[in-house]
């Protein structure tokens, strides 16, 4: 009988040891799933949080268009990307891929590389206005003869020649109202006066 019981506690034991393992190795493999989703996550940080049921701010409207990879690159290169996702409200001026294009060939390149970040980080930023301007309120800024007051820092003249209206030169050619303000889609870059 006593051999029984030895046996009988030896068995539960071991059950209980090899339970036990299992769990420490699930719960080791979940804390390291989740880790590398969160090491993912972070790497891009809040500018590339996906929430499919939101309208999209103007980052990730940028993202999502095909005419926009270039200012989509500049944005990342110049580590502007959470400034875009900001609540708002704000506006930004959007140049098409076409629009970069426009530029002294080379310029792109050049503006991206890693030692002109804080240069390319003024060119962006001085597309973007830190208000609400939908396109009736650029039209009566030109009414009342107003420039935009733009996240660079400097001040951008809006005008109307017929139908079109234009930002410091680039003609607006779409407009999309996104959760944190307005994407205007320009046809041209808007370079700082003191670039």
């Amino acid at each position: 009988m006593k051999t029984i019981k030895i046996t009988f506690l030896f068995l539960c034991l071991g059950t209980l040891l090899f339970s036990s393992c299992k769990e420490d190795q699930q719960q080791k493999e979940a804390v390291e799933n989740s880790e590398e989703v969160a090491s993912t996550s972070s790497n891009k940080g809040q500018a590339y949080i996906d929430d499919e049921g939101e309208t999209p701010n103007a980052l990730r409207t940028a993202i999502e268009s095909p005419d926009h990879t270039t200012l989509v690159a500049a944005v990342e290169a110049a580590e502007v990307q959470n400034a875009l996702v900001n609540v708002g409200p704000l506006t930004v001026f959007a140049p098409t891929n076409e629009a970069f294009n426009k530029l002294p060939a080379g310029t792109v390149e050049e503006l991206v590389k890693p030692e002109n970040k804080s240069k390319l980080a003024y060119i962006l930023t001085n597309h973007v206005a830190p208000s609400n301007y939908p396109v009736d309120m650029l039209l009566k800024n030109v009414k009342k003869g107003r420039t935009l007051y733009m996240a660079s820092g400097e001040n951008v003249e809006v005008t109307q020649q017929g139908d079109d209206l234009f930002v410091g030169g680039a003609k607006i050619i779409g407009t999309v109202k996104v959760s944190n303000g307005w994407v205007h889609v320009v046809d041209g870059v808007i370079l700082p006066k003191n670039k």
